[in-house]
């Protein structure tokens, strides 16, 4: 990957309503989507104004400033931190000789590298269709600058100038599907229920350490990079906590502010795995300026999928690189680690059992010798606290807890005292 050459970018943003340190966290994460979509950041063209222009985004004075700073620089690429309507585009095109993409089309080239699945890459083929739709009409001569690269990974190597009710005809295919992937995982998940797991999910800001994490506590190989979305697919691995139980864990795809509606639509299905949980661990990257409007972005996000309800624990990582003006919200219950560290990780599983039992019954129970499925599945299926074999009984005495409506509670009644 480092040998291919790097696309020439000149990134523009647009400041509205925002202070100056929030819209320079904005252009600096549209900077590293742009890196991690390889591409080289050439310049950055700003402008302040009380409302983006309806034609062209930014004013006409500051359109002439980028065709000359495009006539000195011979970008590939023009990147806009804000979602173009389809005139803006056009107009914008007949101006400029590269390509005109926008922040919404650069994220969904991103997705378009890192789906691994064929639901992923299915759900991305649609997003990128849905986007495009509208402003394929009237765009014969720029959508002929289409070619591989930033923004047109994907469907955007078809020829989309093409018929648009094929378009639509292979929306209402992909749907479909869809559809019966939503199914199958929706047995797999049943199948999940009826062997009564706890299920946990990561969820998290782009980049915010997710996937270390999740490598280092289920010992699996998710994609592990330092890139934004590094992980795309959902993956679900077992997670055993210190007394030895069994939970299930799944990492999720990064979230990130004004991620694309599309986007929102198409991936909610994955993240219907999030809605699934018993508990959320929220990751936060506390080496991060912009830590706290990450945070605030990763609730709304939730609160806008009907997840906001899920019991939550906060783990700020990256603790050794940690912001000087770091401060942990008050209002959550959270720990600070750095999942390169083993004990911090010791101790958020501590933390992570301490939870489970919260949402766990417990019980006392008397188990005889020759129950020997029975105490197997305590061990293995029950949180245990204590677990001793009393001789002159044959009997073992267990004291832990188990999931309210797991089928092994019927088997514990019948012994406990």
């Amino acid at each position: 990957m480092k040998n291919e050459s790097l696309e020439k970018v000149i990134l523009v943003g647009c400041q509205i309503d925002e202070d100056d340190l929030r819209f320079q966290y904005s252009l600096g994460e549209l900077g590293e989507l742009t890196e991690t979509a390889r591409g080289q950041v050439s310049a950055i063209l700003t402008q302040k104004r009380e409302s983006v222009h309806p034609g062209t985004y930014i004013g006409k004075g500051k359109v002439e400033e980028l065709v000359l700073l495009e006539e000195e620089l011979e970008p590939d690429i023009i990147i806009f931190n804000d979602e173009l309507s389809p005139s803006q585009i056009r107009n914008l095109s007949k101006e400029l000789q590269a390509r005109v993409i926008d922040r919404t089309q650069l994220i969904l080239d991103i997705f378009a590298q890192r789906a691994r699945s064929r639901e992923g890459k299915l759900q991305v083929e649609l997003a990128q269709l849905q986007y495009l739709l509208p402003r394929l009409i009237g765009q014969g001569a720029s959508l002929s600058r289409l070619g591989g690269g930033i923004g047109t990974r994907g469907p955007g190597e078809t020829k989309l100038e093409s018929d648009r009710r094929h378009i639509h005809r292979r929306i209402d295919d992909i749907k479909k599907q869809l559809q019966s992937i939503v199914g199958h995982r929706e047995r797999y998940r049943e199948r999940r229920k009826r062997n009564k797991s706890f299920q946990i999910a990561l969820v998290g800001y782009t980049n915010a350490g997710k996937s270390t994490l999740f490598n280092r506590i289920s010992s699996a190989d998710s994609y592990e990079e330092n890139q934004l979305f590094a992980t795309l697919d959902p993956m679900t691995r077992k997670l055993s906590l210190p007394s030895g139980y069994s939970t299930l864990i799944t990492d999720t795809v990064g979230f990130i502010q004004d991620l694309p509606t599309t986007l929102i639509a198409a991936f909610r299905s994955t993240l219907e795995e999030v809605r699934e949980a018993d508990l959320l661990l929220h990751v936060v990257d506390s080496s991060n300026p912009d830590y706290n409007q990450h945070e605030t972005t990763v609730q709304e996000l939730l609160k806008e999928l009907d997840m906001a309800g899920l019991p939550q624990l906060t783990v700020y990582n990256k603790r050794d690189k940690i912001d000087a003006d770091f401060v942990p919200g008050s209002d959550s219950d959270h720990i600070l680690i750095s999942a390169l560290d083993e004990r911090d990780l010791s101790d958020l599983l501590v933390r992570i059992e301490k939870l489970v039992k919260k949402q766990m019954i417990s019980y006392h129970a008397f188990i005889p010798a020759g129950e020997g499925k029975l105490l197997s599945q305590l061990k293995s299926e029950t949180i245990l606290n204590k677990l001793e074999f009393i001789e002159e009984r044959e009997t073992y005495e267990l004291a832990g807890f188990h999931l309210e409506d797991h089928p092994v509670a019927g088997s514990i009644k019948k012994f406990q005292r």
